[in-house]
C-alpha cells in the first residue's frame, strides 16, 4: 500500500491530519465506529482524554485485527458530544494520536454530535484504511 499525504500550500497548513490522501493498494478496511467501551462493553474514563485515548486504541486494535497498521489509515472521523471540550484538549489528544498511532495522519474531520449510542461516551472515532 502507497499513501501519499497531500497538502496544498494554497490551504492552511494541517495540524494533526492531512488535507487529503492518495491511498493505492488492495484491501479496503471499514472500521466501524469505536468509543471507550473496554472489553464488558462498559464505557471507562471519566474525561475526554481518557475516553479518547481507549476509543483510539480500540479503533487501532479492530485495524489491527484485520491485518492493518496505523499508517493504513486514510480517513478518520472524530464524533465528539462538545467540540469545544475537544478543542481545549487538543494538544494531549493530538499527543495520544502521535503515541498510538504515528505522525503518518489520514484525512480527518471532528464532527459534533448531540449524543452518542452509550450516553455516557464522549468520543467516538470510524475510519477507513487501505491495506497492501
Amino acid at each position: 500500500m502507497t499513501a501519499e499525504r497531500v497538502n496544498p500550500p494554497e490551504l492552511s497548513p494541517p495540524a494533526g491530519f492531512s488535507h487529503a490522501v492518495v491511498a493505492t493498494g488492495s484491501r479496503l478496511v471499514f472500521l466501524a465506529g469505536q468509543t471507550a467501551l473496554d472489553a464488558d462493553g462498559k464505557v471507562v474514563g471519566d474525561t475526554l482524554p481518557e475516553q479518547f485515548t481507549r476509543a483510539l486504541a480500540n479503533l487501532l486494535t479492530a485495524l489491527r485485527a484485520a491485518g492493518g497498521a496505523p499508517a493504513d489509515l486514510a480517513r478518520v472521523t472524530v464524533y465528539a458530544t462538545d467540540v469545544a471540550a475537544y478543542r481545549t484538549h487538543a494538544r494531549e489528544l493530538g499527543r495520544v494520536w502521535r503515541e498510538l498511532a504515528g505522525r503518518d495522519y489520514p484525512a480527518m474531520a471532528v464532527v459534533e454530535v448531540v449524543r452518542l449510542w452509550d450516553e455516557r461516551a464522549m468520543v467516538e472515532l470510524d475510519g477507513f484504511a487501505l491495506l497492501p
